[in-house]
């Protein structure tokens, strides 16, 4: 048996992940709307495999300044998680939580960071917790950390350290409005045999995706 090609997973397979990607919305919005104490809703628009190359471009440009929050997965799913939303947005987020005001041009505190790493892990855990309750798999996530930085630079890191294993991504881009409409983009990038595991999981066929 070769390698498993992302090219010819199955639109079943996408229609799962959506799916997924609608129960880890639903229960992400719950949570942040306590944090923030205001109504927010939130729908997933699209799920795709992409390129890395083609990531940037979705989210309005490489240059595009974005404040990511990055954790590591072990247990039965191996791989990297990223949370990103453009910075003028983030800012946004962290003035609900903390009640102030700041200048969306100027570097985050300390104290923004912390709050915006929180919504990084209640977001990435909602969809981490969808993921495990779909599939049955144990899957834990590892302490975030968080990066500001043209989109571009933020993408290269896991580019570099998954390009051995393969050049695709599966993004869920999701869209969540409060007074405002923000664009958030989950990024699932396991390893390649972690692909096989959550497929076969979901009781699809493995087999058919394996190249000669």
């Amino acid at each position: 048996m070769g390698n498993i090609s992302l090219e010819k997973i199955s639109d079943v397979y996408y229609d799962v992940l959506k799916e997924i990607g609608n129960i880890g919305a639903g229960n992400a919005m719950t949570a942040l709307a306590q944090m923030i104490q205001c109504k927010v809703d939130m729908r997933v628009p699209c799920v795709r495999l992409l390129d890395f190359k083609d990531v940037g471009t979705i989210m309005g440009g490489e240059e595009q300044i974005m404040a990511c929050v990055l954790l590591g997965v072990d247990g039965e799913v191996s791989g990297t998680m990223m949370f990103l939303i453009e910075k003028t947005h983030a800012k946004h987020l962290v003035q609900k939580i903390m009640g102030q005001s700041t200048a969306v041009d100027e570097d985050f505190t300390e104290m923004e960071q912390s709050a915006l790493m929180e919504v990084g892990n209640i977001i990435t855990g909602a969809y981490l917790n969808a993921l495990a309750s779909f599939t049955g798999m144990k899957i834990i996530s590892m302490p975030p950390q968080m990066t500001v930085d043209m989109a571009g630079a933020i993408l290269s890191v896991p580019a570099i350290e998954f390009g051995m294993l393969g050049d695709k991504l599966l993004l869920i881009q999701t869209q969540f409005f409060d007074e405002i409409e923000i664009n958030g983009y989950f990024l699932l990038i396991p390893a390649l045999d972690s692909y096989v595991k959550i497929i076969g999981s979901l009781g699809l066929p493995v087999d058919e995706l394996m190249e000669e």
